[in-house]
């Protein structure tokens, strides 16, 4: 009998199940955030650390985080900014005009980096106020894109309508001279569902001269329309604090897809509901940059033989130039 040992036979390596992953475009980063983030970073390059930022610049852990790392520093307040000249950036988001105000008085380098869309609905507003309107706010309370068109203008100037019922029993100062404005990074078909009460409740509602949610929020949610229905989940990747990223989840579940998430991180993942899968649906909010969606990907290639195709409902190739003090020509200014 050999005395060689019997090695029992290996199980060969099990095949990773099969996953179709549809990769919404357009995607990601929209010109504001790119400008706003790159107004911080321009910053250090210019003044050097620390740059100040109020609130987060863009709704990101990841983004906020990695600008921490070369030396900005959030405050959710003026008041937690020392006396300095180095430079203060206000967020994409906007802020009342009681912020730059303060600012002034204190002598401090203000920037603002405030998406110009959302700098739209803050002139409407004050046009709508000059001409005698009562405006009529469509937003989420607290959010910080309404607080700072809310504080565009003296108190009782605007209405906040959240929902349905709001539009509904909403009662005017006076119905003749009414317009309205809405949040940028709204869900599409819950404005036009409030927009259609208030026209029929309110005739003469003066409108914007051109839709208020802004062109990414619109197309991104355009493009999750087109693959949630063709796929067995979708996941968005973004920041729950994100008012653009939670409405693409909620625009997917509408669209059909049976199971929908908002993920910041591969870490985040829920297994236990993305397991099983034929076919995902991949999109990130406005403010999610792309190397966490290539992390996502990555995470189900450990778990399934991915084959990834891109899916363009549109392109875009919006720019927003710096903020005027930023940009490479000031000095010679």
């Amino acid at each position: 009998m050999s005395d060689t040992p019997i090695v029992p036979d290996r199980a060969a390596p099990a095949e990773k199940p099969a996953l179709k992953v549809l990769l919404a475009a357009p995607r990601g980063f929209c010109a504001g955030v790119v400008r706003a983030i790159d107004a911080v970073e321009q910053a250090l390059k210019l003044y050097g650390a620390p740059v100040y930022v109020r609130h987060e610049i863009v709704h990101n852990k990841y983004v906020v985080e990695d600008l921490k790392r070369k030396g900005a520093i959030f405050v959710e307040e003026l008041d937690e900014v020392p006396d300095t000249t180095a430079p203060v950036i206000f967020s994409a988001h906007g802020v009342p005009k009681s912020v730059p105000e303060a600012a002034a008085g204190r002598n401090l380098f203000a920037i603002d980096a405030t998406c110009p869309l959302v700098t739209k609905v803050h002139r409407e507003a004050q046009v709508h106020f000059k001409r005698g309107r009562h405006i009529l706010l469509i937003g989420h309370k607290g959010h910080p894109e309404v607080v700072g068109t809310i504080g565009q203008l003296p108190d009782g100037a605007f209405t906040l309508i959240e929902t349905a019922d709001e539009a509904e029993r909403v009662t005017p100062p006076d119905a003749e001279n009414l317009a309205y404005v809405t949040q940028t990074t709204l869900s599409l078909d819950d404005t036009a569902e409030l927009v259609a009460i208030l026209r029929r409740r309110f005739p003469k509602l003066a409108e914007p001269h051109k839709e208020d949610i802004c062109y990414a929020t619109t197309n991104r949610q355009e493009a999750v329309k087109v693959i949630a229905p063709k796929v067995d989940a979708l996941i968005v990747v973004g920041a729950p604090n994100s008012s653009n990223s939670q409405r693409l989840r909620e625009a997917a579940e509408r669209a059909g897809c049976p199971r929908a998430a908002l993920v910041q991180r591969a870490a985040d993942i829920d297994w236990s509901v993305f397991s099983g899968l034929s076919s995902l649906g991949v999109t990130a909010g406005a403010s999610a940059p792309e190397v966490l969606v290539e992390e996502i990907i990555d995470a189900f290639a450990a778990r399934y033989d991915v084959r990834v195709e891109t899916v363009t409902s549109t392109e875009e190739d919006v720019f927003f130039p710096l903020p005027r003090v930023l940009r490479p020509d000031a000095a010679a200014e």
